[in-house]
């Protein structure tokens, strides 16, 4: 029988407890969220969802067609020219997505007989790319310069460092200094993925690569994501214009996939211009995870102290953390679950989300939530 294999891993998963379904929201939801990504609070800010309607009303429901056919509109050239001055980059390219925008940077970066060296800890959207990639790969330990400098030793050639510059599941910061060094031992080039730094880290929440030290620099690419920090949706490439214009060239998730819809362009852009107008955003979202973080740690959980936005919560088993979730749930919290296989460690975790519009009262409630609930 036709796909008689999928009831098989179903069955799997569903002895495992790894079983994902999906759970639809309503517009007025009354949980507290500490589940999404919207680490600013940006994503319902009137100003914000008023740049998003503007430019629907402007541009239409949709792009239209590729970038380069009819997807490029003025609105997407305006978040480019602002986004890349932002984070303090010559230049930007905006995709439909960050997953987009990873695939495109990594695969176009990494030519036949090039070398990826990938961090063991690195989402799965660089994964794929260097999966797709012509070069090959390399995973070395997590957050660990020494294991990049002694992987580019072996190879003689073009080599590319692949990083996230914060990881997703326990919130921590990669050493973007020293992976930056180890590259320029061996002229390879560092692509680092700041999905969960821009916004958050940095002057002003200019990102993580702009607070290293490594904004601008002629060697250094990053990608990241409009549907956090910014409250929108769609990814871009930042780096030198030569690597942009190579990617509008060569990338294919840029020349096949139809230009990001203008709504979410707009919200981006007025994303990105209220944070440049309150730059103390970035820095209450980073005091509201060492809050969490101290105060669930007082109470006797096991938190990973936080870099960024991201408070990780270890949970007993998978089962548990799904149970513990649920619970937190019927309580009124929402929490993120992350387990097997998202997670490579095989140790399962609750996910909190830092927001920076996250008051006193609702950090208390958070933790009790979690407290009374804990398996």
């Amino acid at each position: 029988m036709a796909f008689g294999w999928i009831d098989e891993q179903a069955e799997q998963r569903r002895r495992a407890g790894l079983v994902r379904t999906l759970r639809p929201r309503p517009a007025d939801s009354p949980l507290l969220d500490l589940a999404s990504n919207d680490y600013l609070g940006l994503a319902h800010h009137p100003a914000v969802a008023e740049g998003a309607a503007v430019a629907a009303r402007t541009w239409g429901g949709g792009s239209t067609g590729s970038r380069l056919v009819t997807g490029t509109t003025e609105l997407h050239t305006e978040l480019e020219r602002e986004l890349a001055d932002f984070c303090g980059f010559e230049a930007a390219l905006v995709f439909s997505s960050g997953y987009a925008a990873n695939l495109a940077a990594v695969t176009a970066l990494a030519p036949h007989g090039s070398l990826i060296v990938s961090d063991a800890g690195n989402h799965a959207s660089l994964i794929d790319g260097c999966r797709l990639a012509r070069g090959g790969t390399q995973v070395v330990p997590h957050s660990d310069p020494e294991a990049v400098r002694k992987a580019l030793q072996t190879h003689e050639g073009t080599a590319l460092v692949v990083s996230d510059t914060v990881f997703s599941v326990d919130g921590d910061a990669a050493p973007l200094a020293e992976y930056a060094a180890a590259c320029r031992e061996r002229g390879a080039g560092l692509l680092v993925d700041d999905a969960h730094g821009l916004g958050v880290l940095g002057d002003g929440g200019r990102g993580a690569p702009y607070a290293a030290g490594l904004a601008g620099a002629a060697d250094v690419v990053v990608t990241a994501t409009l549907s956090k920090s910014l409250g929108s949706q769609g990814g871009a490439v930042l780096g030198p214009a030569r690597v942009i214009d190579h990617l509008v060239n060569a990338a294919r998730t840029f020349i096949f996939d139809t230009g990001l819809a203008p709504a979410a362009a707009g919200a981006a852009l007025a994303a990105l211009r209220l944070l440049r107008r309150e730059p103390e955003r970035a820095a209450r979202a980073r005091a509201v995870a060492a809050e969490l973080h101290a105060r669930l740690t007082a109470a006797g959980h096991e938190a990973v102290r936080p870099d960024a936005a991201v408070v990780s919560v270890r949970a007993p088993s998978p089962e548990g953390a799904v149970q513990w979730a649920a619970d937190c749930r019927t309580a009124g919290l929402a929490v993120g679950c992350f387990r097997p296989p998202s997670v490579p460690d095989g140790i399962s975790r609750l996910r909190l989300t830092a927001r920076a519009d996250l008051s006193e009262a609702q950090i208390e409630r958070a933790v009790r939530v979690i407290g009374e609930t804990r398996p």
